[in-house]
């Protein structure tokens, strides 16, 4: 008879950790009979078409996080009474919110292991003084020992909760993100209608908000000189200042925003070499589709993940302080916030197909290591051990 496992997550709505879960779902249901447990009823990435799906609450995403802070141990309560009905032998959790309801619904009752998977740099996402910031702080600090065992998707992470946030190293054991590689090979195949890719290509895959700095990359991208295109797939909050900073340097044939896509895959394998901007990450699921699209890959070096990924013999995830493009093992990483030395990077592909040729060869290989198989298997290995 197989274990029972809940999978905790705010909703199945377009990002990385929901994109994960999605991934996730499909090879632990072989192992386990899934509750997947949501606070929100949307659902927009493909799941096992026989899972049990609970709600505790289905919320509007933009509640103001006071009500969130408030409704905490409300939804912690009514957690804790769909675990005592489905008395699951594990409870894992995805994101900040759905990790404090899962540790939390222990002082209810909740009798199953608790695991918690941390998918971002936890100082740098609650980095400010703000009332909402220090709180989650906090919680970090109290809630998370709690938990049988945390899960952060990169090394970096690791580092931040040990350090910043007093966590025992015992409780933590990284496993990183996963992807499909067999379904990303499939759908790279299909043909694409909508953009031409008749010169050398720049592409970038995130949503549109402060954390990916996209104005970074139009910024640098706005001082080649040579005959190319940057085009971004993504949605989000900021899509009007980005057009209006394209238009403000004169981009409008060479950038190119189209919006949320539903096969990204297709694009990435059509273009010459995929470039991040972000500010921080957790263990960006771009960079990971880059490579296994067969892609160079430029990335800042971010806290965390972009180190880990591309930097073979410094693969301890901490990102380091230069201002110059490095050439690591299976990419470029450049310094944040540095326009010169991201068009620097940016141009030396241009101009290089060795370059081109070396990490485009290499690049798959890397990916297999993230393939869904391995990943499934290492949390296999810990929740059951």
């Amino acid at each position: 008879m197989k274990k029972k496992l809940n999978i905790l997550i705010y909703s199945l709505a377009a990002g990385g950790a929901e994109r994960v879960v999605s991934t996730l779902l499909f090879g632990l249901d072989e192992y386990f009979e899934i509750t997947l447990v949501l606070m929100n009823d949307t659902i927009e990435y493909e799941i096992p078409k026989s899972l049990n799906i609970q709600y505790i609450e289905k919320s509007q995403a933009h509640e103001s996080g006071v009500i969130k802070l408030l409704k905490l141990p409300f939804l912690a309560y009514k957690y804790s009474r769909v675990c005592s009905n489905n008395k699951p032998d594990y409870s894992l959790s995805f994101m900040n919110r759905s990790n404090y309801t899962n540790v939390l619904s222990k002082v209810f009752g909740n009798k199953s292991k608790i695991f918690i998977s941390e998918r971002i740099a936890p100082s740098k996402e609650y980095e400010s003084n703000s009332v909402k910031d220090k709180i989650s702080q906090y919680l970090i600090k109290y809630l998370y020992p709690k938990a049988d065992r945390i899960f952060p998707n990169s090394k970096g992470i690791a580092y931040d909760l040990k350090w910043n946030f007093k966590i025992q190293e015992e409780k933590i054991h990284v496993i990183n993100n996963p992807i499909d590689i067999a379904k990303i090979k499939k759908l790279s195949k299909e043909d694409v209608n909508d953009f031409n890719f008749n010169k050398f290509t720049f592409i970038n895959v995130a949503r549109l908000h402060s954390q990916k700095n996209h104005e970074l990359l139009i910024r640098a991208y706005s001082k080649i000189n040579a005959d190319t295109q940057l085009l971004i797939i993504g949605e989000g909050e900021l899509r009007p200042p980005l057009e209006r900073l394209i238009r403000e340097l004169n981009l409008n044939n060479k950038v190119f925003l189209i919006g949320k896509k539903q096969n990204p895959f297709k694009y990435l394998s059509h273009s010459k070499c995929f470039v991040f901007s972000s500010n921080y990450e957790g263990f960006p699921n771009g960079i990971l589709e880059a490579l296994a699209c067969e892609l160079p890959v430029i990335s800042t070096d971010c806290k965390s993940g972009p180190r880990e990924l591309l930097d073979i013999i410094n693969s301890n995830g901490i990102e380091k302080n230069m201002l110059e493009p490095e050439y690591v093992d299976h990419g470029i990483l450049v310094p944040l916030n540095n326009v010169d030395s991201l068009t620097k990077a940016m141009t030396a592909i241009i101009e290089s197909d060795t370059l081109i040729n070396k990490f485009s060869k290499i690049a798959y290989n890397r990916a297999l290591k993230y393939d869904r198989k391995i990943i499934i298997d290492e949390y296999i290995k810990v929740m059951e051990n």
